[in-house]
């Protein structure tokens, strides 16, 4: 019974109506009042967002708006003057250059409003959070127009990030497990060349992986993120070098290691989507310890 209902998942991806029925299934709960916000979060565990919606979907389950329908135009509004009050700010300040790209304007609004004067590093890790901040502004740049979106959806981001870092040690640990067990062959091979220490994990994690994959594969990602789920995170790193397997396989060291890394173009849509597949496989659960179970 199983293999007939993903064969029919399947057939239905395929001819393109699986998507039509998420979408209804998504609008379905959007005509609640107030919406449900744990169903929003499973229907991001269990599915991936219909583009046209995630912006609006995301906002929600990042608190930037509320659940209540008939308040989300108004409190948006409050957004929108508090991000021409920052932006405003940090021109009158003269806190950056307003003929500099625009996530580094970005980023000392954020700083000016959680009173920081320099990106601070995150506690447990001692990573530069300008630099998570930064890369996830690119990110939402390439995916939305909306200026005070991006800005908004970046400061909640980079705080799941800053909240992630006292797990920091766990995820990395869940990922040399996974490795091993997913294919032992690349696991070994690291070992061996020494490329565990070298892989950028901290910065892969931190980053949420934008700048490593492109900003279409990364929304299916963050929806997951979004939806409470950052060990995601985990499945993206070991689907990354497997979907690499060759050329890392071919790599005799550390720095030719590191080389095949960044050529990941055209394979980002295929490695986000086998990570999900691996996550959904191993529970997809946003709380509990799935880590485990398989």
């Amino acid at each position: 019974m199983g293999d007939e209902r993903n064969f029919r998942s399947s057939y239905y991806e395929k001819v393109g109506c699986r998507g039509v029925e998420e979408k209804k299934s998504l609008e379905i709960l959007m005509k609640e009042k107030p919406w449900d916000r744990m169903k929003l979060k499973q229907f991001c565990l269990r599915f991936t967002v219909p583009a046209a919606y995630r912006n609006l979907v995301w906002k929600v389950l990042l608190d930037i708006i509320p659940v209540y329908p008939d308040s989300q135009k108004f409190v948006m509004q409050q957004r929108s003057e508090q991000y021409d009050d920052l932006l405003f700010a940090v021109e009158d300040l003269e806190r950056v250059k307003m003929d500099a790209p625009r996530e580094e304007i970005l980023l000392h609004m954020w700083l000016l409003d959680t009173e920081e004067t320099e990106p601070p590093l995150f506690p447990e890790t001692r990573y530069p959070s300008g630099d998570t901040f930064l890369s996830i502004a690119r990110t939402l740049s390439e995916l939305y127009s909306d200026e005070i979106d991006v800005y908004w959806l970046t400061k909640c981001l980079t705080d799941i990030v800053k909240n992630m870092q006292k797990d920091l040690g766990k995820l990395k640990e869940a990922f040399q497990t996974m490795l091993e067990k997913e294919d032992q062959e690349v696991y070994n091979h690291l070992v061996e060349i020494k490329g565990l220490q070298v892989l950028p994990l901290t910065k892969w994690f931190n980053c949420c992986f934008a700048g490593v994959l492109d900003d279409t594969s990364l929304a299916k990602i963050w929806d997951k993120i979004c939806g409470g789920a950052p060990k995601i995170l985990v499945f993206v790193a070991v689907m990354l070098l497997i979907t690499l397997r060759r050329n890392v396989l071919r790599a005799k060291n550390a720095e030719e290691l590191l080389q095949c890394l960044s050529l990941v173009q055209e394979q980002e849509e295929v490695i986000a989507n086998k990570a999900i597949e691996l996550w959904q496989d191993y529970g997809a659960q946003p709380q509990n310890d799935t880590l485990a179970k398989k």
